[in-house]
């Protein structure tokens, strides 16, 4: 006897009912995000006939199979440190679905963390909130809880993770419209990065090889106002600087950093010294030389 193999319904997507974490519901909606499935077939369930008929599965089934659209992790043959959510991110940049840049800057945003905490490898420190953490914090607080209620649970914490995701997207591609200026910029000698805008910077400025590029700070606007920011060494270390602000300015505001700096713009310098605010450009500008002049003694 020949057994038919079912249907599938295109654009379907299923993964396991009742309880659920940050790597199946991030899986579901970076499948949504990047338009491979519908979202009136979301399907929860761990009955084999009705996942089978699925173009999708994630989190339940069994099988590890991105030819077959098949992300489980469970299973004692899968030995990588890949969740639900870092399988279908692998699959999605294989498939020619994303490029480098959207891969690597959501697995450093956020799908690493996903994939380390759902298999263990990673804990939140005390008193840190994880995104998994506020992902199963949307899991119904009653253990007994109706189908229904976690039905809507998963639906609520699919809404915030998809709107996470977009919104990731969408400060990428604006971090990449940017790229054009940030490289211009760099191409001026001096100890500072001058914006006349307000922009993201800094990832373009480390990929394209700000590791070695002489400047110490950056300059551009601030709302109504401009600071004057230390740079990090690398990309890793962002709230440390090659260069501090003067010692004699940390924490200050208003009147005692003008007096203390001599500056009349002044407003306003973090304790930390990596970052100080100025009522112009012309002020920002002085309190670079100022900075400058004070050396490596500040």
């Amino acid at each position: 006897m020949v057994t038919m193999k079912p249907e599938i319904v295109p654009r379907s997507f299923a993964t396991h009912d009742g309880s659920f974490h940050a790597d199946e519901v991030t899986a579901c909606a970076l499948l949504l995000l990047f338009q491979q499935i519908d979202r009136d077939k979301v399907v929860r369930t761990r009955e084999p006939e009705k996942l089978a008929k699925c173009e999708y599965v994630c989190d339940v089934g069994g099988v590890y199979d991105p030819a077959l659209k098949r992300f489980d992790h469970h299973q004692s043959d899968y030995h990588g440190d890949l969740s639900s959510a870092g399988m279908v991110w692998e699959y999605l940049k294989e498939q020619g679905i994303i490029d480098d840049a959207i891969y690597q800057y959501f697995n450093h945003s956020l799908l690493l963390g996903v994939d380390a905490i759902d298999n263990g490898r990673d804990f939140p420190l005390i008193g840190h909130c994880s995104f998994s953490q506020v992902v199963s914090n949307f899991v119904p607080v009653a253990y007994d809880a109706d189908q229904d209620i976690h039905e809507k649970a998963f639906q609520d914490a699919l809404d915030f993770v998809l709107g996470h995701l977009q919104r990731l997207l969408e400060r990428l591609r604006y971090i990449r419209a940017c790229r054009a200026k940030v490289e211009e910029c760099m191409a001026h000698d001096g100890p500072a990065l001058i914006f006349d805008e307000a922009m993201p910077w800094m990832d373009s400025f480390f990929d394209l090889g700000g590791e070695k590029h002489q400047a110490l700070f950056v300059i551009m606007p601030s709302g109504p106002y401009w600071k004057l920011r230390g740079i990090p060494p690398d990309n890793e270390r962002k709230m440390l600087v090659r260069m501090p602000l003067p010692k004699e300015w940390a924490g200050l505001i208003d009147e005692d950093l003008k007096r203390e700096s001599g500056i009349s713009g002044a407003i306003f310098c973090h304790k930390g010294r990596f970052i100080s605010v100025w009522q112009s450009k012309e002020d920002a500008l002085e309190a670079l030389n100022y900075t400058l002049e004070k050396g490596m003694d500040v």
